[in-house]
């Protein structure tokens, strides 16, 4: 063990720790014309779907700049005209009249957005293997690879398959034990309306096209996918529109796929040109060097994080009966298996340089995708990145923070033509062209808060990174969302004269007191939104010692904003009239926002408004859709109820079941809201994290949420605010018995843990008192809440736990042990 330390404080590295059963999922069977079946691979760029049929094989096939229309914007001129009426219409609780004048002024004429649209498929037809046996296929998430398995006759096939992290193209081999018996036919299908399928003289099956019309918007992204076959033996043989291999010992299929796309301004590129590099470069290689390139890419990012639950028997059994007997039965290593199946998803669908994973990540098989598969900015594409920086894969933040930054250009104008304000706004959506406007109609689109809650990715990369290159130029983005609000706010003529954002909404919920209209002044997710937006604002303004006038303006404002309420049901206020319903069982419980992915509401600094807000988590309910699930067992982590959390998490690895409201999973472990949305699975990775380590609340708090089934364990690899690495840590009996930590960016170092612990020097370790010193916790405080007289809030009651400080320098490497 002493030899063990000594390596991991010489390189400075994870150690790793090895399950007993590989990280992959496998099926007897398999997916038949089922999409939710089959199995995903990506690199950021092109994403796949592997079906693994053995006689009609289909690989669905996704880019990333694959999307309806073109360069446009969507806002409605006519908003600002209105703005002072819908408001006078609120303020006077005519809520119903200022819904339906927001439905003409504010939502968009035009574009309610664009959609990510799918490219086509490559069809595979195997003859004459109908009768097979010993079938198998499984997704490798340990080396992000596909492979499916059958015998036919005496003769036993293989097919491998992965989207190349290294050459940006998708690869597939097959192969078979005894020479000669690799036949198929190659062909296209795609449902795109304006393709070319064709073949060229030196045996390429290609597909061009341009994406759709939508919604009076011209589709203008061109497109050029190239199939090309590498034979060993056998012969290659072309038709018009498909390829043909006979009698091969193997064939490897090289698919690339490129588009004009440059940015959401430019579509100049050449697709034909990007598509054929692309390819040559890769059909240059063996596959051998294809092949390990790819996993050395891979595991580069995947490697950094271990878990281990702990292992039974039902760890043996494919994934689907997995699934199905879940809920009933103790299988640990499925969660862990899930866990890493989530980080698997973000390195697969967001690679730096390319788009952010949109509500689908990177695969969709649909020309009309539910959702038009965007970017739903009230809380889906939020949840998408909040693995990214915790589960140690910062870089893979890069294309939604550069989509935040890009949205800060676009939105200028939404800001100044719809609300007459500076800075920079987004509505709930928006997609791959940056609009800003609002859609959908004012029951959802009235919702001013995209722009802020998405700026608060910039700060979350800074904090983890401490990084202030970074900063430096993400400040305009986060000075633009402050801005935006410092002109926006009103004051709230029938409430203390508070500054409140006017109009505005609780995403997707309506209380029978305004008539079911969604639309209100001064909602509680509004306040925390616009209290996150100055606290950054003015954090980052202080660190970069700039805009000093600006900063003395924004804390004037903050002073201004409503508190949280406490209302006569003991929970946390949706809204400043305690108007909550505890029969309502709402997917969206965005007040909650407060207590996460936001710090203003703490176990520890404010336990009224904790408690609320697990009154209100307890009126709401378990049973929801995917995502939400997802978002309640980080809710529930933050609780500091593991066991609910635990809960939450059986309900969301079940099989979906048809009942009204209900999500779960699909065989594939795709999250189901039904239909799938991968914010599901990322959100659960992000509250499995938030159940073994937090630190967004003043310390490094170690196991704040453990369940009981999870006794003994170990995890190596999560990162904590300010740059603190868990290089390792292992629990038995709920203890803490090992800790290795790295401190990246020095500092001090305040861990919060479950039981005593000691330096392997044998030092005492020294009790926390005060403020932690470390810049990277500073803590804004929040304001005290506002509670009703009919109200008889309990203080909660909190495990034990020790607090203690550690000063570190750059690079040190803490070791403790119980």
């Amino acid at each position: 063990m002493r030899k063990r330390i000594v390596f991991i404080v010489f390189i400075g590295i994870s150690q790793i720790l090895k399950a007993q059963t590989p990280l992959k999922l496998w099926y007897k069977q398999p997916s038949g014309n089922t999409w939710e079946n089959a199995m995903p691979i990506g690199n950021g760029r092109l994403g796949a779907m592997i079906y693994g049929n053995v006689e009609q094989e289909i690989i669905q096939l996704n880019e990333h700049t694959v999307w309806s229309g073109s360069p446009n914007r969507n806002d409605n001129p006519l908003a600002l005209e209105k703005l002072a009426e819908i408001r006078k219409l609120i303020f006077e609780g005519n809520h119903k009249e200022a819904e339906k004048l927001a439905n003409q002024a504010i939502i968009s004429k035009t574009s309610h957005g664009q959609k990510f649209e799918p490219v086509g498929n490559l069809n595979l037809v195997f003859a004459g293997q109908e009768n097979y046996k010993n079938y198998y296929r499984e997704l490798d998430i340990e080396r992000a690879i596909s492979k499916t398995t059958y015998q036919v006759g005496d003769v036993t096939y293989t097919r491998e398959a992965f989207a190349s992290l290294a050459d940006r193209v998708i690869i597939m081999k097959i192969s078979a034990n005894k020479a000669g018996n690799v036949s198929f036919n190659a062909n296209i299908s795609s449902p795109q309306k304006r393709k070319t399928i064709a073949t060229t003289p030196n045996k390429d099956l290609t597909l061009s096209g341009i994406t759709s019309d939508h919604e009076t918007v011209k589709g203008m992204v061109a497109f050029k996918g190239i199939s090309r076959i590498k034979l060993e033996g056998g012969s290659l043989q072309s038709t018009d529109t498909s390829l043909v291999v006979k009698g091969a010992n193997s064939a490897i299929i090289f698919i690339s796929i490129a588009t004009n796309f440059n940015n959401y301004q430019d579509l100049s590129g050449d697709e034909n040109k990007r598509a054929n590099d692309y390819l040559n470069n890769a059909f240059a290689k063996t596959y051998t060097t294809l092949l390990s390139s790819h996993i050395l890419a891979y595991q580069k990012l995947f490697n950094r994080v271990k878990i281990d639950l702990g292992e039974t028997d039902a760890a043996k059994l494919p994934t689907d009966e997995r699934l199905r007997n879940f809920r009933n039965i103790n299988d640990p290593q499925m969660v862990a298996l899930y866990y890493q199946f989530g980080r698997y998803l973000l390195i697969s669908s967001s690679q730096p340089g390319g788009q952010p994973a949109n509500l689908q990540g990177i695969w969709n098989n649909r020309i009309n995708p539910p959702w038009d598969s965007k970017y739903t900015i009230n809380i889906n594409a939020e949840m998408n990145y909040w693995p990214a920086e915790k589960t140690n894969l910062s870089e893979l933040h890069e294309p939604f923070l550069k989509m935040v930054k890009e949205l800060s250009i676009t939105g200028q104008k939404t800001a100044k033509d719809m609300y007459g304000a500076r800075g920079w706004m987004a509505h709930h959506n928006t997609d791959i062209w940056r609009a800003t406007g609002a859609i959908d109609g004012a029951f959802w689109g009235m919702w001013t808060a995209g722009g802020g809650w998405v700026s608060q990715h910039l700060w979350e990369h800074y904090l983890y990174t401490g990084d202030k290159a970074f900063l430096a130029s993400a400040y305009p983005a986060l000075r633009g969302a402050a801005q935006f609000y410092a002109d926006f706010l009103v004051p709230h003529p029938n409430k203390n004269n508070w500054l409140v954002v006017n109009p505005g909404n609780s995403p997707e919920n309506a209380p029978a007191a305004h008539d079911g209209s969604s639309l209100d002044a001064g909602v509680t997710m509004d306040n925390q939104i616009v209290f996150d937006v100055f606290n950054k604002a003015i954090s980052a303004a202080e660190i970069l010692k700039i805009d000093a006038n600006f900063v003395d303006s924004l804390k004037k404002l903050r002073a201004k904003l409503p508190p949280m309420h406490i209302g006569q049901h003991n929970q946390l206020q949706e809204w400043l009239d305690d108007i909550d319903d505890p029969n309502d069982t709402h997917r969206h419980i965005s007040h909650l926002y407060g207590l996460y992915p936001s710090n203003q509401i703490s176990a520890y600094r404010t336990p009224e408004l904790f408690e609320a807000s697990k009154n209100s988590l307890i009126y709401r309910g378990d049973v929801s859709t995917g995502w939400s699930m997802g978002w309640k067992v980080n809710w529930w982590a933050k609780l500091q109820d593991g066991n609910h959390a635990y809960q939450l998490i059986q309900n969301q690895l079940t099989p979906i079941s048809g009942e009204r409201g209900a999500g779960g999973t699909y065989n594939n472990l795709f999250d189901a809201h039904p239909p799938f949305q991968i914010d599901g699975n990322f959100g659960c990775t992000s509250g499995i994290t938030e159940m073994l380590m937090q630190s967004s609340d003043g310390a490094v708090h170690l196991l704040p949420a453990l369940p009981d089934v999870w006794p003994t364990g170990k995890i190596a690899g999560l990162k904590a605010i300010g740059g603190f690495e868990i290089v390792e840590m292992q629990w038995k009996d709920a203890k803490l018995v090992k800790l290795v930590i790295k401190s990246n960016l020095g500092g001090n170092l305040r861990l919060r843990t479950p039981n005593d612990l000691k330096l392997t020097n044998g030092l005492k370790l020294v009790a926390a008192k005060g403020e932690n010193p470390n810049p990277f916790y500073r803590i804004d405080e929040t304001a005290k809440p506002i509670i009703s007289e009919k109200a008889n809030i309990k203080i909660p009651s909190l495990k034990a736990t020790k607090l203690y400080d550690i000063s570190t320098k750059k690079g040190q490497i803490i070791v403790l042990t119980y």
